[in-house]
């Protein structure tokens, strides 16, 4: 009895709660099980993963390399993404940041490779919504955003039916395809929603939570850094990224000057201009992945109970900092500061000093460091950001967007879906909105507009309420800070990253996962419970 009581108040001291006792024969079934379904999955990988090498070999005699690589390595994908969905979305939120590089300097910019980051996510996100159908679960996660989804998704149909509808059957211009283009855009739309169910049903508990939480840190981390050895091979030399170039191409990003990753750049030091799309596929892409970080590596650095993760979520801050000055990104310059900035304030981190002043200070001296080191560069940023504001402040060209497309639009449904979605121009011409709001306004008319922010509202607050819920402190921090970056993009209307890769996928995807944590904070307090009474 006396060794009990003194192990008790050992745990106590630590705290740490004792893990629960499993017995010899659970925890030998459990290795039995484990063991079995890694067999599974060694079978699957190599039945399908020939059939793919197959489908590959006969298409390299009957096309290009690069078509044989992209059908038989699609197979493989589509069918082992069916069959462990949850493996399918962990591929493809690993492959989402690299799509960028691996289509231009693999693909050569095939379409098919552009499309290859949906092969991970369709078939996984099918396979979990022919799950649900069969174990009588819910598809559309929380209840609370089931009616703004169908509302939009009802007049959206709607729209597609009478406005494209009737442009399909009556081309405004030669080689129109109407319904196409608004099938696509609808795609782009709402078609990462579902990663909300996909989230929530993915990570089960705490141990998954962190491993989401901390491959996100990891991925950012690879990216940043390659963005500054980017830029590192820019300014040397290395790569000449735009430099010789004349007039107008001078200020265009180019494919031609891609270096070491990603795709279209420019790098014109003689006239200060830079745009580095870092790993992605276009510059304004990867300003939004930066202040997406700012937000995800904000969270492992206060949240993660692991003090060498947290060490690494300042490190990450710092990267994402860094290539917020040398991109040339005038939106990353000021928004991943800011974003910083607003999580402090909104998370509550600002006054926990105990926390808050070593990453602080850490942070402080990695930042200061690089600006020493380089000080005519970041003026030069600072300088450019200052520069554009003046020139054309947000708040006069969202004024000037929103009246162009009150303007340009017809009805109440709109000019039509895809009419002004960038990816569909494929299908004919389309117009550039350079901001959301205003560009829903443009497609889908006014009310289908208030459909879609009744939607973003309504995931905003169920998210909220979702985190609020959680007791356990760093599972509630954590939460805090994606809440934060869904507030942000939610009501965002500078530019449409809700529309692209990466926000277009991590909006949807942390949501669900916010959606997630009061069940994995139920078990944590059941696992506590337990312990103490043991």
């Amino acid at each position: 009895m006396p060794t009990k009581q003194k192990s008790k108040k050992k745990s106590k001291k630590k705290g740490k709660p004792a893990t629960p006792q499993i017995s010899k024969k659970e925890l030998a079934a459990r290795k039995r099980k484990r063991a079995k379904q890694i067999q599974q999955f060694i079978g699957s990988l190599a039945t399908y993963g020939g059939l793919g090498a197959i489908i590959g070999v006969v298409l390299f005699f009957v096309a290009e390399p690069k078509i044989a690589l992209a059908g038989g390595g699609g197979v493989a994908v589509l069918a082992l993404s069916f069959k462990y969905p949850m493996l399918g979305l962990w591929g493809f939120l690993i492959y989402m940041p690299f799509a960028g590089t691996i289509t231009y300097w693999i693909g050569g910019g095939s379409p098919i490779f552009q499309l290859a980051k949906d092969g991970f996510y369709i078939p996984a996100i099918i396979a979990i919504g022919l799950w649900c159908k069969k174990t009588g679960n819910p598809f559309i996660i929380p209840k609370a955003i089931k009616n703004p989804v169908y509302t939009l998704l009802g007049f959206c149909l709607i729209t597609l039916l009478l406005v494209n509808g009737a442009q399909q059957l009556n081309p405004p211009r030669p080689g129109d395809k109407a319904i196409p283009m608004g099938i696509l855009g609808l795609k782009v739309m709402i078609g990462y929603l579902p990663l909300i169910t996909g989230a929530y049903y993915k990570l089960k508990t705490k141990k998954e939570l962190l491993f989401a939480a901390r491959l996100t840190l990891i991925l950012a981390i690879i990216c940043c850094l390659l963005g500054m050895v980017q830029y590192q091979y820019l300014s040397s030399g290395k790569c000449n990224g735009t430099r010789g170039k004349t007039g107008d191409q001078l200020f265009k990003a180019s494919l031609e000057a891609k270096c070491l990753v990603g795709g279209a750049l420019v790098f014109s030091p003689s006239q200060g201009m830079i745009r580095l799309p870092g790993t992605f596929v276009a510059p304004w892409q990867w300003g939004w992945f930066l202040i997406s970080n700012a937000a995800f590596t904000f969270a492992v650095a206060f949240s993660d109970p692991s003090p060498l993760w947290r060490m690494g979520g300042v490190f990450g801050m710092a990267v994402v900092f860094i290539n917020s000055a040398i991109s040339g990104q005038r939106i990353a310059l000021a928004l991943v500061p800011t974003v910083t900035i607003i999580l402090l304030v909104l998370t509550g981190q600002v006054a926990n000093l105990k926390r808050f002043l070593p990453i602080g200070a850490g942070l402080g001296v990695i930042i200061a460091g690089v600006i020493v080191s380089n000080p005519a560069v970041v003026q030069e940023r600072i300088d450019s950001f200052v520069s554009r504001w003046n020139a054309s402040p947000p708040s006069t060209f969202i004024t000037q967007q929103f009246k162009e497309s009150n303007h340009s639009q017809d009805g109440v449904f709109g000019a039509g879906l895809g009419r002004a979605t960038n990816s569909a121009r494929v299908f004919g011409k389309t117009r550039l909105i350079e901001t959301y709001y205003p560009k829903l306004i443009y497609e889908i008319g006014p009310i289908g507009t208030i459909a879609m922010l009744a939607l973003l509202t309504s995931v905003t607050v169920s998210s909220f309420k979702a985190y609020r819920l959680v007791k356990d402190k760093n599972l509630r921090s954590l939460g805090a800070s994606y809440w934060v970056f869904i507030l942000i993009i939610s009501y965002n209307t500078y530019y449409y990253p809700l529309d692209v890769d990466p926000v277009a996928v991590y909006y949807w995807y942390f949501a669900g996962v916010i959606m997630r944590l009061p069940e994995i904070d139920k078990l944590e307090q059941i696992k506590l419970k337990e312990a103490e009474e043991n």
